[in-house]
């Protein structure tokens, strides 16, 4: 899968990724750029205590982004701009209060009127209860099951949310059904599951693959040493870990065999 992905340059072009991009690199741009770094700064290059403040940015933008584990774009440029920012406050701080506060003032108009791009449309989704899920599984085992098991408070649970939604209003089918548990309301489920729910919980949400009824995978994943594997919750990453597009097509094709067969049983009893 390449790094930018043909969904990524769509949604870059979003105003919210140019403002956040024009918001990241505007200190180094005005340091440059005659006559703005003449006029504001009286000087047109970085001096030795913005260069010390770029470079640990940097090595933070680096070593932050390699933990994160993303495999595709959109979450490396979102995390580097927040970090970018970050350093540019005390870029900008170091040039002059004024600075530093209109700087501050513009990231807030930024968050508050152009916030990161969510997936606003149709979801096809099934809200169950810990025991209305075990009767589901029981009854239809011929059926794939995704299951997102996650809790309304948590801030990765709700920011996966509209993912998990789109996921489903494009692969869902009748035997790829995307199922979604609230394990605060179902505390018996997170047990069976071995979720751990408390407020410092890394395993919300947990995404569980149920095939032939029974699991065949789940991430974040925890080995054999008791250590959770993180995992990024992007469109693209469950997608491809999950392998969707195959599955989805290994289930269209039950289906239509299935209905085939039936249709031909229906001509035979007439």
């Amino acid at each position: 899968m390449p790094l930018i992905s043909s969904r990524d340059l769509q949604r870059i072009r979003h105003p919210h990724y140019v403002v956040n991009f024009l918001l990241a690199s505007s200190f180094l741009c005005l340091k440059f750029i005659p006559p703005f770094c003449s006029y504001l700064f009286n000087v047109c290059h970085l001096e030795h205590r913005d260069t010390e403040i770029l470079f640990f940015t940097i090595i933070i933008i680096m070593f932050k982004t390699r933990k994160q584990g993303n495999i595709t774009f959109l979450p490396y440029f979102s995390s580097a701009c927040m970090f970018m920012k970050l350093g540019n406050i005390l870029l900008y701080f170091s040039a002059g209060p004024v600075f530093g506060i209109v700087y501050i003032c513009l990231c807030l108009v930024q968050l508050l009127l152009l916030p990161e791009p969510t997936y606003q449309g149709p979801e096809n989704i099934s809200y169950l209860k810990g025991e209305d899920f075990d009767e589901e599984l029981a009854k239809e085992k011929q059926s794939v099951m995704l299951v997102e098991l996650y809790t309304a408070w948590s801030p990765p649970c709700v920011e996966f949310s509209s993912v998990f939604s789109e996921l489903s209003n494009k692969y869902c089918l009748e035997n790829l059904r995307f199922i979604k548990i609230d394990l605060a309301r179902s505390p018996e489920t997170a047990q069976k599951f071995k979720i751990n729910t408390s407020t410092f919980s890394k395993q919300l949400p947990t995404l569980v693959l149920f095939k032939n009824g029974k699991e065949l995978m789940r991430r974040p994943l925890v080995n054999e040493k008791g250590k959770l594997i993180h995992f990024s919750f992007t469109f693209d990453n469950v997608v491809m870990e999950y392998d969707l597009k195959n599955l989805h097509e290994e289930c269209k094709k039950n289906l239509n065999q299935k209905k085939e067969k039936l249709s031909s049983n229906q001509k035979k009893e007439n």
